[in-house]
């Protein structure tokens, strides 16, 4: 391959023993733009790179870049800087600025759409003005979008990243995982690195390759029969193979050195003969290392300072912000910048960007920059954080070189550092952030600005360490100087870090002693919800009866209407459902609470008010108004780019609401992507354990026993009992999966266990803990009379609760434990209750049961209009198991199934339609049939499916119903 010259004409870069590597990206070019005559579709992957250092991967890097642009290829270039490596998204902004920098902001706007102020500040864009923090996966996310559109929208596209090893923390997390992609895309992703210097925490970029199904290609340094061919390339053919082979011997093949030493040879004028081979030594010393260091320093002061001052500065070294650092003039400068592009320390300017400085190779920056003494190099970093700052580069620029200088109790310096990591949270990236205010933190701040350091620092680590948190906030609340609404946020923000590593007596004992000690009314009633909140999900609660009494009477004499006594509203909502009061006293509690609305993203209040609030409508029969809270709740979160824990929680639970609807299929892929999410976020954190048993549940509902089994043992599901309250009851939830394994002496006894733990703290509603029925199935064979005992008892709480959902479900589960004409009895009002609520799946298992025992009964016919409407019920659930009994049941009744009449829709027939208007404003059965001229039970039959759909029992129909429909007063509907 031919030579490019540098300065004097001498070899700048060279490639030898590349050719697999080249073809190999040649072939990876071809399948991306489409191989020619062929007519394939473009194809995207991965490239790695792996070399240590001086074996010529930028030189590769750069001749893939130059045949990716021959070939029209859209190139997003970045590298890894070794003193920017923990400038959060310093490689990404590298690598979409170039392309944003060509577009208005009405543009960035039009390509990231939704994600416009969650990535706006990753990569360098104007941001909003909303000031909320996106978690570090929502940004990722971000950069997905982004990045795939590019590729959409320029294909094809070659994204190079050199000297990877070196690329910032968040950028190497998104990239690991974004690469993946690349195969789907018209995008071809090309990395180097050197895999000795990899950081520690980028394990998965390491198998990258791997898990693209390939190997890293591992450069090898020269043969002695290349560096031949370069001292011939260089100093012509009159050499002779010994001295090329010594070349070879003194730099071990390494193409930098190998280059380096010929191109010195060549300087000094040196035959390539052999006789001269004495000479070689020295040259070659001074090629890396100390060598180089001297050979620097004779080019005299001004040069020596000024790769010193672009060491220090890193890509931030501009022309005249390099001068300012070294102290030199425009002459010295122009003379010291020429002097060293000659002698190939600096690289020759570069048509991006023509300002700035850069080494000619790594090895050299980094030589210069560890051969400063240590106080010239701290003092230079103090110059150039003044210089970046002067310059208007930002506070994480000047940042960047505050962490390199020692504390000197600088007001400034704490000022810079706290915005930095204000600007790293809004970006995403709390490590940063962190990193800032830990060393803010030793500057130190002020006595006044001290608590508000520890405040932030706490904050900045509650997601990756929150036992960190604990420490710093714990560290705030004892400092002097703390203002009443800062002790306020602290002791907040203090109690979710210790609910979050599983300290909940601890999270409500701080904030009970600040509801005490509180001056303010208001400090004072905040303070009191969240002890409330956090004592409620404990799970070794003393006294929860007389808690939920103090919860009563404050929610009962609250008179004002701010978020705190709206809180404290959604929690008595709660705990009257989870204590099984009257359904009517939680639902009027969960409309008080929901006056004004109940965010899902004030980061000063949580989350977890407002999906208990929603929770509360799903268990109360109204699991439509439920979805439509969640609904929304999940749009916040992803607008904010909460795409974490928040989002873990929101897709599980919004799952979960789908279950209890009897939307089975869409229930399970919400709730696989809310556990792929806690996966990400931890092992064995709450979201985990509330995706694993809503799974296991949905799984058991469509007979996929062994699917929910392997998914059990998978994550010890029901070997490790929470510390928290999570829902569905964990124990209970591996009952049922013991129940379906036909082990019931084992799940009689944790059952049992579950009773003796729920009921001293008075959690007695069925519809949230169903241990009571379970427990009944269980021993109905060993001890029929304490079975019946304890399902009537079920049925008596589910009176009281007073849904048709509670009532239905508790009759069922009685009638399978009776015998006789009373069991059919009891079956006959359970399917009756169940009809009126939007259980669609309990009503289909009903209608099944009750099918089949008139079948046994032997009233076929009775049976069969049952069993019909239970199997389409059932398929229409995706409850494949139960839809296949169904079917058993009318087979062995002598019946074929007919064809199924029900349509899997979501909007109301026209029947249902008339009669759920009516209904909804109050009007009775009996009414509505002699006003549209049909039987009452078709009412019946009618509204029970507008229940299903809708999701809701008669109670919530008004509330569910298009409001331009109610009281239509629609006559002589069709059909009926």
């Amino acid at each position: 391959m031919a030579e490019t010259k540098g300065r004097g004409g001498v070899p700048r870069r060279m490639l030898f023993e590349r050719d697999e590597e080249l073809l190999l990206f040649d072939s990876m070019l071809d399948d991306l733009c489409g191989r020619a005559g062929e007519g394939s579709a473009p194809n995207g992957g991965l490239l790695a790179i792996a070399g240590s250092a001086g074996l010529g991967k930028t030189t590769l890097v750069a001749e893939v870049r130059r045949k990716a642009a021959a070939r029209g290829c859209t190139l997003l270039a970045a590298r890894g800087s070794e003193q920017e490596e923990g400038v959060a998204f310093h490689v990404v902004r590298q690598l979409v600025q170039p392309v944003l920098a060509a577009t208005s902001e009405e543009e960035h706007r039009k390509i990231l759409g939704s994600w416009y102020d969650i990535v706006a500040p990753a990569v360098g864009l104007v941001a909003g003005k909303s000031g909320v923090a996106p978690d570090p996966q929502g940004v990722r996310d971000g950069l997905d979008w982004l990045v795939t559109r590019f590729a959409v929208q320029y294909a094809p596209v070659v994204l190079v990243v050199d000297d990877a090893h070196w690329a910032d923390e968040e950028t190497l997390a998104w990239l690991t995982s974004f690469a993946l992609r690349a195969a789907d895309l018209p995008l071809l992703i090309v990395v180097a690195y050197r895999p000795e210097e990899l950081p520690r925490h980028a394990g998965e970029f390491r198998r990258l390759a791997t898990r693209h199904g390939s190997r890293p290609l591992d450069l090898s340094p020269f043969t002695p029969a290349a560096v031949s061919d370069l001292v011939r390339d260089v100093l012509g053919e009159g050499g002779d193979e010994l001295f090329a082979r010594e070349c070879w011997a003194l730099t071990a093949g390494n193409p930098y050195e190998a280059v380096e030493l010929v191109a010195r040879i060549r300087d000094r004028g040196i035959k390539p003969q052999y006789a001269n081979a004495t000479e070689l030594r020295e040259l070659a010393s001074a090629v890396r290392g100390n060598g180089l260091i001297e050979r620097l320093e004779r080019l005299g002061p001004s040069a020596f300072r000024l790769t010193w001052a672009v060491a220090v500065l890193g890509t931030d070294a501009r022309r005249e912000m390099a001068a300012g650092v070294a102290g030199l003039g425009v002459e010295e400068m122009a003379d010291a910048i020429g002097k060293l592009r000659d002698a190939r320390i600096l690289a020759e300017q570069s048509d991006d960007h023509p300002d700035r400085l850069d080494f000619f190779h790594p090895l050299v920056g980094t030589a210069v920059y560890r051969a400063i003494p240590s106080a010239m190099r701290v003092a230079m970093h103090g110059q150039a954080a003044f210089a970046v700052s002067e310059a208007g580069l930002g506070a994480t620029s000047a940042a960047r070189h505050i962490l390199e200088m020692h504390p000197e109790n600088d007001r400034w310096a704490v000022r810079q550092l706290r915005a930095a990591a204000r600007d790293y949270l809004r970006a995403g990236a709390p490590d940063a952030a962190r990193r800032c205010l830990a060393r803010a933190l030793r500057e130190p701040p002020a006595l006044e600005e001290r608590a508000e350091v520890l405040f932030e620092l706490g904050c900045s680590a509650l997601l990756n360490e929150p036992a960190t948190t604990v420490n710093h906030l714990k560290a705030a609340l004892e400092e002097p100087e703390l203002a009443p609404e800062l002790r306020e946020a602290v002791t907040y923000r203090l109690a979710q870090a210790l609910a979050h590593t599983d300290r909940m007596g601890e999270a409500a004992a701080i904030v009970g002693a600040e509801a005490k000690n509180s001056g303010s009314a208001r400090t004072r009633l905040r303070m009191q919800a969240e002890s409330f909140q956090w004592n409620a999900f404990r799970a070794d609660e003393e006294d929860s009866p007389a808690r939920s009494r103090s919860l009563a009477r404050l929610a009962e004499h609250i008179t004002g209407r701010g978020k705190a006594e709206r809180y404290i509203l959604g929690l008595r909502a709660w705990d009257a459902m989870v204590r099984g009061e009257p359904a009517e006293t939680a639902l009027r509690y969960a409309e008080e609470a929901l006056e004004g609305g109940l965010s899902w993203t004030d980061d000063n209040w949580g989350f977890e008010v407002p999906v208990l609030v929603a929770l509360t409508f799903m268990y109360c029969d109204q699991p439509g108004r439920a979805d439509e809270l969640f609904t929304q709740g999940i749009a916040d979160c992803e607008r904010k780019g909460w795409r974490g824990a928040h989002l873990s929680f929101g897709l599980t639970l919004l799952g979960y609401i789908k279950f209890h609807r009897g939307r089975l299929s869409e229930a399970e892929d919400l709730v696989h992507s809310g556990l792929r999410i806690a996966d990400r976020v931890g092992h064995q954190v709450p979201a985990q354990w509330f995706a694993l048993g809503i799974l296991i549940e949905i799984l058991l509902a469509r007979g996929r026993v062994q699917d929910a089994q392997e998914l059990s043992d998978a994550y010890n599901y029901g070997q490790v009992v929470p510390n928290a309250v999570v829902y569905p009851d964990s124990e209970t939830v591996y009952s049922e999966l013991l129940i379906a394994r036909g082990l019931r002496t084992d799940a009689e006894e944790r059952l049992r266990a579950v009773g003796r733990r729920l009921e001293p703290r008075g959690m007695r509603n069925p519809m949230w803990c169903p241990w009571r029925p379970l427990l009944a199935q269980t021993i109905a064979h060993t001890d029929p009379v304490e079975a019946a005992a304890i399902a009537q008892e079920g049925v008596e709480i589910a009176r009281r609760f007073g849904t048709p959902g509670a009532v239905g479900r508790a009759l069922h589960a009685a009638a399978k434990v009776t015998s006789g004409a009373d069991s059919l009895a009891l079956m006959s009002e359970a399917v009756r209750q169940l009809e009126k609520s939007p259980a669609a799946y309990e009503l289909a298992q009903a209608l099944i049961d009750h099918g089949a025992m008139l079948s046994r009964a032997g009233l076929p016919q009775d049976a069969a209009d049952l069993l019909m409407r239970g199997l389409e019920s059932a398929a229409l659930c995706g409850a494949d198991a139960l839809a296949a009994r169904a079917r058993e049941e009318l087979a062995a009744s002598g019946l074929r199934p007919l064809q199924l009449r029900a349509v899997d829709s979501d909007s109301l027939t026209s029947q249902e339609k008339a009669v759920a208007e009516r209904a909804a404003q109050g009007w009775e059965n009996r009414r509505i049939a002699e006003e549209l001229g049909t039987k009452e039970r078709t009412v019946e039959l009618l509204l029970s499916g507008a229940f299903r759909k809708l999701g809701t029992n008669r109670d919530g129909l008004a509330g569910l119903l298009p409001h331009q429909s109610r009281g239509s007063g629609v006559r002589g509907v069709p059909g009926l």
